[in-house]
């Protein structure tokens, strides 16, 4: 049998070794890189029997992925602070005064993010922006209010150089929301991400409409549905990194993901698959993201040593993890085809009743697996249709359906992806390039909206077929950007690398054009 850990260890001294020399990665963007590669290397968790087989094997085998956390962590993965608190009460330990103004506030924020940690090093939660800035809005006129959210904005996207860092809007109008859709068309930035909370009963039409004229120009705000969020983790919850609903004033431990595909590979039949194959390898991640939680909790002191804790900015309490998942397509295709059974997902009936089959499957284990630091949501983790990572060939984020097989029709596309989207509150999502006509007629996008939030369906995305930034999976990256990096030229943001290898592994530039 291979040594296993010798190999991660020599592969990891030559990945640092190869960082440390790139051409294209900032410094900033070496010593992250570096970092993680570090962590990587320690071995102090309790591992459950038979993890390493499914975690570090070849990427077309490999069963699960710990999306690159490390086996020692020193924070949570997602972190959502209160920030009401932080314009109420201030901050002690950055000598935070409660702002009095907008430039005050501006400035809070701005400052406050630079110590929030995440897996990305950045905040992958920046607030819920009209809420904490609409009180201040008139503290000064309104061409300054306009110039400040704009320099804000255009801040953000320079100095948090990782577009999973989201900031949140909506339900109800707000004149700060309509600064930040003039100022984010007109600056076609990566950074922050957006999503804006949508109820039909609340959000007013217009309001939408200039919502989407933004989505069209540079793939932001997203479209979350608020009814169905609220419905699951109550009023108090965030919109975080690329589509996850996590608690406020908290976040997640932890993600980890099954590569549902593979598993498929593993099994003999259907029966195989649901009986034993699945069981087995859903039952040793559960088990590692237990170890890993147990460490952050007990172990890394990061609830005791945080000003955030401290400061009740987070309570350890409202933390919870994220049982992800990918590839549900390829493993209802590659079992179909085991039981010489014709049928593709998204495209036939029997497809769907197998992927909501598997899907029923995860929901129960998950419903009946414990863990105690999961309070928030009742002991259990949450289930998560991961977006992909660069270096997935062949594996379909979440349960979407693959790019260049989507159905014909929208409302077909639509009703296949409306039996999946209720298994996942800590986030899923599809999205849409639409032809550039549409900014002649954005109602075309706003009954898209309104039609699959009726019908269930969580969070849509869309943007021009001739926008420069675009929705990767959950990420945002500038088209020009990639092409600069495709060429050996550095660039700011180190989302851009994944967005690269996604276009060329994952063929996300193919999207059927609505």
């Amino acid at each position: 049998m291979r040594d296993i850990s010798m190999e991660r260890v020599n592969q990891t001294r030559q990945q640092i070794l190869d960082t440390i020399k790139s051409s294209t990665l900032t410094h900033e963007q070496k010593v992250a890189v570096m970092a993680q590669e570090a962590d990587s290397l320690l071995e102090v968790l309790d591992k459950p029997e038979g993890l390493d087989e499914l975690l570090y094997a070849p990427i077309d085998t490999q069963c699960i992925c710990d999306l690159s956390e490390g086996h020692a962590p020193m924070r949570p993965r997602y972190i959502a602070p209160d920030y009401a608190k932080l314009m109420k009460e201030g901050c002690s330990y950055l000598r935070l005064d409660p702002p009095k103004d907008l430039f005050e506030a501006l400035n809070t924020l701005l400052i406050f993010y630079k110590h929030v940690p995440s897996v990305t090093n950045y905040p992958v939660y920046m607030g819920q922006l009209d809420d904490l800035l609409e009180p201040f809005i008139d503290t000064v006129d309104e061409a300054t209010a306009r110039k400040l959210i704009r320099l804000f904005l255009q801040n953000c996207d320079r100095t948090i150089l990782d577009s999973f860092s989201h900031a949140d809007i909506g339900p109800k109008a707000s004149r700060t929301a309509e600064y930040i859709f003039e100022a984010e068309a007109e600056l076609q930035d990566a950074v922050p991400n957006l999503s804006m909370k949508y109820d039909e009963n609340i959000t007013p039409d217009d309001f939408t409409l200039k919502a989407i004229n933004c989505a069209l120009k540079c793939a932001k705000p997203s479209f979350a549905n608020n009814k169905m969020f609220e419905s699951e983790l109550t009023k108090d919850y965030v919109i975080a990194s690329c589509y996850n609903g996590l608690p406020y004033g908290g976040g997640s431990y932890t993600l980890c993901r099954l590569i549902l595909g593979n598993i498929a590979k593993r099994s003999k039949n259907i029966e195989d698959f649901e009986k034993n194959q699945l069981p087995y390898v859903m039952d040793i991640m559960a088990r590692y993201m237990d170890a890993r939680i147990k460490f952050e909790v007990e172990e890394s002191e990061f609830f005791e040593n945080s000003f955030l804790a401290r400061e009740g900015f987070i309570h350890r309490d409202r933390f919870t993890a994220m049982f992800g998942l990918v590839g549900l397509a390829e493993a209802v295709n590659i079992l179909l085809k085991k039981e010489g059974v014709e049928g593709h997902f998204g495209h036939t009936d029997n497809a769907t009743k197998l992927g909501v089959e598997i899907m029923d499957i995860i929901d129960a284990f998950n419903k009946n697996h414990y863990n105690k630091y999961c309070e928030v949501t009742g002991g259990h983790f949450l289930l998560h249709a991961q977006v992909g990572i660069a270096s997935d060939v062949g594996v379909t984020p979440g349960t979407r359906i693959p790019i260049g097989e989507e159905p014909d029709e929208l409302v077909d596309q639509l009703n296949v992806l409306s039996h999946f989207h209720k298994y996942f509150p800590s986030g899923t999502g599809d999205i849409f390039p639409i032809d550039m006509t549409v900014h002649r007629n954005p109602e075309y996008v706003l009954d898209i909206i309104k039609g699959s939030f009726r019908e269930n369906l969580r969070y849509l995305s869309f943007y021009s077929s001739d926008s420069d930034v675009i929705r990767v999976t959950g990420y945002l990256v500038k088209r020009s950007e990639m092409e600069k990096l495709d060429k050996n030229e550095a660039v700011i943001h180190d989302t851009t690398a994944l967005g690269l290898g996604a276009s060329k592994n994952g063929h996300i530039l193919e999207r059927k054009v609505r």
